[in-house]
């Protein structure tokens, strides 16, 4: 009979966006040189999720993966996808990780493809995962956000699941998130910003928590104005900021062309 899983506590936190409280709690003793292999990877994983990561690690990225030695590697390949999603290039990183074959990898492609608008393909990845283990949090993660996309009734069922996740686990920036967005598809404006604000308490900085809390707060006739400049500081390449920004350049433009 095998004993505890010594990483649940990690890989949880990785899964469920506490990123932070993924490298605070990674210091865990008594594993196995493989479990060592596991936790090290997560650390790593966990920086890159927070953005931490320099140009010289695409480097040494395409170096390895044109290493046929171990560019097979499912480890290796997850990180050349949360990179490749890092920079956008979503089609470079089905590159790596459309085999799939693990439930990151398959919970990756998920996301990939809702990136890409394709929710039919998302789906499929996502029967793959439930033959592996469909109360696994990552299927569970996984199933909430294609319940996001397809939205409708579907709207409810992905808003129990952040709710469940929030009522056993600490309730993440991502939790947090993904209940807010349920919410305003809901149309309970009110409630999300209330639980936005939460999110914004744990990452004053989060670009998805200052993204969603402009468009509520729009919703809300309120002003936004906090919000895009926190992201304009802190995330300039967001799409958020980008659409923002030509608006006022052609806005600016026009008043030019009138005076």
């Amino acid at each position: 009979m095998s004993g505890p899983d010594a990483l649940f506590s990690l890989r949880n936190n990785f899964y469920l966006g506490a990123y932070q409280a993924a490298i605070n709690e990674s210091d865990v003793h008594g594993l196995t040189e493989e479990e060592t292999i596991e936790r090290d990877c997560l650390v790593y994983r966990s920086y890159i999720a927070i953005g931490s990561y320099q140009e010289t690690a695409l480097s040494s990225l395409k170096e390895w993966l044109s290493d046929t030695v171990i560019s097979n590697n499912p480890v290796l390949k997850l990180i050349a996808g949360t990179i490749y999603v890092h920079e956008q290039d979503y089609n470079e990183a089905l590159k790596h990780t459309h085999s799939g074959g693990t439930l990151e990898l398959y919970a990756l492609n998920v996301q990939i493809f809702l990136k890409m608008h394709r929710s039919d393909y998302a789906e499929k990845q996502l029967k793959l995962m439930q033959q592996i283990d469909e109360d696994h949090t990552l299927a569970q993660l996984a199933n909430a956000w294609i319940n996001l996309a397809v939205g409708g009734s579907k709207i409810q069922e992905a808003y129990l699941i952040f709710q469940d996740f929030g009522d056993k686990y600490q309730p993440t920036v991502t939790i947090l998130n993904g209940k807010a967005i349920c919410l305003m598809h809901m149309g309970r404006f009110d409630e999300a910003e209330t639980v936005l604000l939460e999110a914004l308490k744990k990452d004053a900085k989060d670009a998805d928590t200052n993204a969603n809390l402009v468009v509520c707060n729009l919703h809300l006739g309120k002003p936004a104005t906090r919000y895009l400049s926190q992201m304009k500081l802190s995330h300039p390449e967001h799409t958020l900021i980008k659409h923002v920004t030509s608006a006022e350049e052609s806005f600016d433009r026009a008043s030019q062309a009138v005076a």
